[in-house]
């Protein structure tokens, strides 16, 4: 393993990252915060209970989620394409260093950017809203399975993209409206049974359910079945990058 290659390639993400802070940590951390204020403070004062639940404290997991999702598909996936856009990917390619250390170097940069994210807006609704983590252990590894998943996935967009306007077309017209639909502001358990249903074949109904047990130990579905949902998902992921390594699908034209 050339631990060198990682390193370099971590080193570089993580640089550029602290370069354009306000636009990587901040404004994200800041639109979370709006929303603790509009829904946790003002309107959720206003609602019932969810689950036994106080409302500003029962969005905050879909909150975190919506933020981690987004900004790991972004960092991956902008991460990678930059190389492609500016033709320095054929040096990557043609140095000595494996496909595997290169989305080691990729991924894990993207993954930590998400990771720090989450941890500042986690730290950031306990201005605006009390909350206590029943699992901590728990939710940690939601937030570490979450954040190197999507990045993953992130990197395979980055990959598939041929301009930047691909690079926003996931995220924004599927990744955000399933998290808004999966229970991000409500627990499916409130819709009627058809719609419960068919909201079962959001995958990221699985993730905020999973995310929220580790706060609160109320889930609407099994924990276990979202933890092999996102499992399933990674490993998934990782045979398309070991694929497109493997043929050169958009690396090699």
């Amino acid at each position: 393993m050339n631990w060198h290659a990682i390193r370099a390639i971590y080193r570089f993400e993580m640089a550029r990252t602290f370069r354009t802070i306000t636009q990587s940590i901040a404004s994200p951390v800041l639109s979370t915060s709006l929303y603790f204020v509009v829904f946790g403070a003002a309107i959720g004062s206003r609602m019932g209970a969810i689950d036994g639940i106080s409302y500003g404290a029962f969005i905050i997991p879909g909150l975190i989620m919506l933020s981690l999702l987004n900004e790991s598909i972004s960092n991956a996936s902008f991460g990678i394409y930059m190389p492609k856009w500016a033709g320095t990917i054929y040096e990557l390619l043609s140095a000595p260093v494996s496909y595997i250390e290169v989305v080691l170097g990729y991924v894990g940069a993207a993954a930590t950017k998400s990771l720090i994210l989450g941890v500042l807006i986690l730290a950031t609704a306990r201005l605006f809203v009390p909350y206590e983590i029943a699992h901590p252990l728990w939710m940690l590894c939601f937030l570490l399975l979450t954040a190197v998943t999507f990045s993953l996935f992130g990197f395979i967009i980055g990959l598939w993209a041929d301009d930047f306007q691909k690079l926003q077309v996931i995220p924004l017209m599927i990744v955000t409206p399933l998290t808004f639909l999966g229970g991000a502001f409500y627990s499916i358990n409130m819709l009627s049974p058809v719609w419960q249903k068919i909201t079962l074949f959001n995958p990221v109904v699985y993730l905020i359910s999973g995310f929220r047990w580790s706060f609160y130990g109320v889930a609407d579905v099994n924990v276990g079945i979202s933890l092999a949902a996102i499992l399933g998902f990674l490993v998934l992921c990782l045979g398309v990058v070991w694929w497109i390594f493997r043929t050169g699908w958009k690396l090699k034209v």
